[in-house]
Order: C-alpha cells, then sequence, then structure tokens
C-alpha cells in the first residue's frame, strides 16, 4: 500500500476520533445496537452470521446458551484443527519428557546442536498453545466461554518465558483455566494455584520451611512471592485486609507445593506434587483461623478460607464489572455481584446472570475500548476472513505491545482505555485494519478483500453519523479500512 493511500485513511479516521461522541445519530436502531453490545461484550464482537442468530433466537436465549457452553456444538472446522495440535494432548511430565531441557548424562555434556534442536522444538508448544486460543476465538461459537478464557487466564497470569512454563503455558490454559471458567471460583483457584507452571512462575517450587529436612541447594528458605500474589492479585485484593504477617504465614502454609523432579522416584505421574519434607508444620494463624499442622490439607483450608471470603468475593465482582461494563464500575453494580457471589458460593456463571441483567450493562454501550487482543481477533471475525495461518496476529499482538502468553508481571495486562489508547497505537491499529481489509495480511495465500457491504450489514445500524458520513464520501476500496479502523470499532 502506497504511504499516500495510508496517510488518507489515517486523515479520516482523524476526523472520526476528533469529533464529539455527541454527533451520534439519534435514529439509530435501537434493536441493532443491543444485538451489537451482547456480541461485543459476551462475544468477540459480532459476526454477520452471528448477528442474524442473535436476532433470530433473542437475546435471552442467546446469553443463555453462552452461559451454557457444553450445549454449543462446536463446527467441524474448529474440531478438526484442534486435532491436529499435538502438544495439547500432553500432560505436564509428558511434555518435559518429551520437550524440556536435556538432562547431562555423568561424564557427558549435552550436544549443543541437540541442543539447538530441543529449543526449537519448545517452540512448536507455544505454537499450538497459540494457534488453538486464537482459533477458538475466531471461530468457536462458545464466544462467552472464550471471552473468559481471556479474563481469567489474565487473572491468574503466567508467563511463559519463566523457567519451564513455555512447555506448560498451553496445559495450564487447557487443564487449570478452560474447564472452569463459568465455573465456582474456588475450583478455578485450586486448579490454577496446583499447577506446575504458576507453581514455577511465581517461585513457590522453591519456597521451603528454614531448617526442614528437605531444604537444600536452592531449595533453603521462604519464599513469600506466590502467597502474596494469591492475596494480592486472585483472591482479597490490594485492599482485603490482610497484613504482612499473613502473608508470610500463607508461605509457611504453602511450603512443599513443588514441581517433581524429572528422576522422581514417588509420583512420577504428576509435574506438582506435595513434598513433605520441605514442609513448615509449626502451628499457623491465618486470616485468624487457626489451622491445623497437616500437610498439603493446610493449604487447601487456607485456599477456601481465602475463596470464600468477602473480601474476595467484592474484589473478583469488581474486576468482571470492570471488564464487561465500565473501567470504573458503578460501586451499586460491585456490591449486587459480591452479594450473589457470596450468596452462590462464588459460582461464575450465576455472578454473571446477575452482571448480565443488570441496568449497568445495558447502559454500558461502547464504554470499553478494546485491548489490542480484542481488537485483533473481533476485526479478523468481522472481516470474515479465512485464517490459514495466526503468525499474522500474533505478530500483530506483538506490536501492539500485548504478546499472547507475554506478560511478565503477574497483574496480567491491563483491560483499561488508559493502558491502551494512545496516537501511536491508533496509527498501528489503523495500519492493521487497512492490511487486514485488502488481504494483505498474510492469514492466507489467496487474496480474499473484505466486503465493504459485509461490514456495513454488521455495522450500519450503530455506526455514528461521523463515521458512517466519512465511510460513505470515500471511494469503496477504502471503506472497509475505514469501519474496521474507526473509534467506532476500537470500542465495545
Amino acid at each position: 500500500m502506497s504511504l499516500t493511500r495510508l496517510a488518507g485513511i489515517v486523515a479520516a479516521i482523524c476526523v472520526l476520533i476528533c469529533l464529539p461522541a455527541a454527533l451520534a445519530s439519534a435514529a439509530e436502531a435501537v434493536s441493532d445496537r443491543y444485538f451489537v453490545h451482547v456480541l461485543n461484550r459476551l462475544a468477540f464482537g459480532p459476526t454477520l452470521a452471528e448477528l442474524g442468530y442473535i436476532k433470530k433466537i433473542g437475546i435471552e436465549r442467546y446469553i443463555a446458551e453462552q452461559l451454557d457452553p457444553n450445549s454449543i456444538r462446536e463446527p467441524i472446522e474448529l474440531r478438526w484443527r484442534l486435532a491436529q495440535l499435538d502438544t495439547l494432548k500432553l500432560n505436564p511430565v509428558q511434555l518435559r519428557q518429551l520437550y524440556g531441557p536435556q538432562r547431562a548424562l555423568r561424564g557427558f555434556k549435552p550436544n549443543p546442536e541437540l541442543e539447538r534442536a530441543q529449543r526449537e522444538r519448545v517452540r512448536i508448544v507455544v505454537r499450538d498453545a497459540s494457534e488453538a486460543r486464537i482459533l477458538r476465538a475466531v471461530l468457536s461459537p462458545r464466544q462467552l466461554q472464550e471471552v473468559l478464557v481471556d479474563f481469567w487466564f489474565n487473572h491468574f497470569n503466567v508467563f511463559s518465558g519463566k523457567g519451564l512454563d513455555d512447555l506448560w503455558i498451553g496445559n495450564y490454559e487447557e487443564q487449570a483455566i478452560r474447564p472452569f471458567a463459568l465455573g465456582r471460583f474456588r475450583d478455578l483457584l485450586f486448579a490454577a494455584t496446583k499447577h506446575p507452571a504458576m507453581l514455577v512462575y511465581l517461585d513457590n517450587a522453591l519456597s521451603t520451611a528454614p531448617g526442614s529436612p528437605g531444604a537444600r541447594g536452592r531449595q533453603k528458605g521462604l519464599n513469600e512471592n506466590f502467597a502474596r500474589e494469591v492475596m494480592e492479585l486472585h483472591t482479597l485484593g490490594a485492599d482485603g485486609g490482610y497484613t504482612q504477617e499473613d502473608v508470610v504465614t500463607l508461605a509457611r502454609i504453602l511450603t512443599g507445593w513443588t514441581v517433581n523432579p524429572p528422576d522422581a522416584r514417588f509420583y512420577p505421574q504428576y509435574a506438582a506434587v506435595f513434598e513433605g519434607t520441605r514442609h513448615d508444620y509449626s502451628p499457623k494463624v491465618f486470616l485468624g483461623h487457626t489451622l491445623t499442622s497437616r500437610g498439603r490439607g493446610e493449604g487447601e483450608e487456607a485456599l477456601d478460607i481465602l475463596a470464600r471470603s468477602p473480601a474476595t468475593a467484592h474484589h473478583i465482582s469488581f474486576e468482571l464489572a470492570q471488564y464487561f461494563v465500565a473501567d470504573e464500575p458503578p460501586l451499586t453494580l460491585v456490591d449486587q455481584l459480591t452479594t450473589r457471589f457470596l450468596e452462590t458460593d462464588g459460582s461464575i456463571r450465576e455472578v454473571l446472570k446477575s452482571l448480565f441483567a443488570s441496568r449497568e450493562f445495558w447502559d454500558s454501550y461502547g464504554q470499553k475500548y478494546k485491548t489490542p487482543y480484542q481488537f485483533v481477533v473481533s476485526a479478523v471475525r468481522a472481516a470474515g476472513i479465512p485464517i490459514g495461518s495466526v503468525s499474522p496476529l500474533l505478530r500483530a499482538m506483538d506490536q501492539f505491545g500485548m504478546p499472547l502468553y507475554g506478560c511478565l508481571t503477574p497483574d496480567g495486562y491491563k483491560n483499561t482505555e488508559d493502558a491502551w489508547l494512545s496516537p501511536d497505537a491508533t496509527t498501528r491499529r489503523i495500519s492493521f485494519a487497512t492490511a487486514l481489509a485488502r488481504s494483505s495480511l498474510g492469514l492466507t495465500t489467496t487474496k480474499n478483500p473484505v466486503n465493504a457491504a459485509y461490514l456495513e450489514a454488521i455495522f450500519g445500524a450503530v455506526m455514528t453519523d461521523a463515521t458512517r458520513d466519512v465511510v460513505k464520501e470515500s471511494p469503496q476500496t477504502l471503506r472497509p479500512a475505514l469501519i474496521l479502523g474507526s473509534p467506532d470499532f476500537m470500542r465495545r
């Protein structure tokens, strides 16, 4: 594409960005706006087919179906493509055995060429996980489940570049996040904290009671990292009423929750185990609760206390409201969700039912700015272009500053406007929209330019007057890029 053409598109969209929201048409179709709103929040944006489907069955039934994803049949193409990703079928022990680093034999060093080959093989694991995530997000009709996988993975973030987590990141998502995305929060918390990927990422694999029989090598002392993040990020929240003493106590409670060595004599079929020789068996009082010294059971009791805490209910309710409603969600809504969380023993499905039925949810049209992940996925879904390779989409997310599985910090990526909206980011999004519209991203080997009429059939009734006028006055070939790069599309 010529720089002149791109500059023209950027200039047209800048006109839209500078116009006030008050220019939105008062005559826009209210019904279409509600349909698109639901698909922007419970899904990664509308497709023409899904817009037609929700109009046919109605919003209430659509929401009910999305809250019960197992009732929705996955398309054959998606099932077939996921079946080709062999590493998704392996457990953590198998992944380490087949793709992990070579262990030096006595008197011999690993061959450098074999080590390089092994590093290349590790990339297969991350590639399979990434492909599965993107394909599901774009193609699966179980859209709410995919939205929640994005939300919960970010909540329980693990960085794929830490230790062996490049081997385990896909399994972590498949086994610790996905099955529990609409279940009970307690079960999700247990699955995430017990997975070897989390134990490595937050260093609990190293945490050992000082002076215990298992204290040796790097595993000689207490590590508070895991305990602190479990309370601050995963459960109670930073203002959840815990103290530094509680952090230390939880760290002592979780000593022994570790990763089994490759040559383990005991329970070799498990990658994550409890090693009793490294546990602190002394009496403990955690958040006002006296715990019995009983090894692994202490940790599970502590997690139960955290999962059922009113502070946890409030923290999770705030994050869900922030994700689905507004960057600064109404406190009345957060309180309502908190009450529902406590009434249902942390049922994520029931909390979401309450959220989707709230006035605040329906009044929040367009208040959320899409993250790079949401923007890329929603653009591809709206365009309706076949995906041969997900690599161009992953590269785009890298360029936008949101690499998949690449967040270094345990607090995950932000989902608020101030984290992602900037002139440079807007220009990058416009460039992506332009390349996608012209079918020059490399998603397929054939050219499939996006049809402007296709996008107008989806968004025509909900575009602002400003966007509609700019699109109408532009050449037909530029219209798809203008729609996908418009301020309207960058919001949900």
